[in-house]
């Protein structure tokens, strides 16, 4: 048997990613690994709800914001309260992207990468 584990970032400021997960998604740490020397840190976010989680990955010594080119990927989150979460991104200030007529928007975290929202399908 195969199953999904997590799905990486890597994040220039920790602590700015940590807050932005908690308040935008509730998102929480579930396991953390620091390299015995200090040089990284793995913080794995997961939703309470499924075994998934999202890896972040810092690097003591990195100090430029990562180039994520195109960008052609993302996370994606459904919720079944679409519309609540998405005035909280509006009232946040992290939509990027919305296209309402697919009934889907995205939000951007602090290192520029993109999580789709969806609605559950009913």
């Amino acid at each position: 048997m195969i199953h999904f584990n997590h799905f990486n970032f890597n994040v220039l400021d920790l602590d700015r990613s940590l807050k932005f997960y908690k308040d935008a998604l509730d998102l929480a740490p579930v396991r953390e690994k620091t390299a015995s020397d200090g040089s990284f840190r793995l913080v794995y976010l997961g939703d309470g709800a499924t075994g998934f989680s999202l890896e972040l990955t810092w690097l003591a010594d990195r100090t430029e914001p990562y180039n994520l080119g195109e960008c052609e990927f993302h996370l994606a989150f459904v919720t079944d309260d679409y519309e609540g979460l998405h005035q909280k991104h509006k009232d946040m200030g992290i939509i990027c992207y919305e296209n309402e007529k697919m009934g889907i928007y995205f939000i951007s975290d602090p290192d520029g990468y993109w999580i789709e929202i969806l609605p559950v399908k009913k």
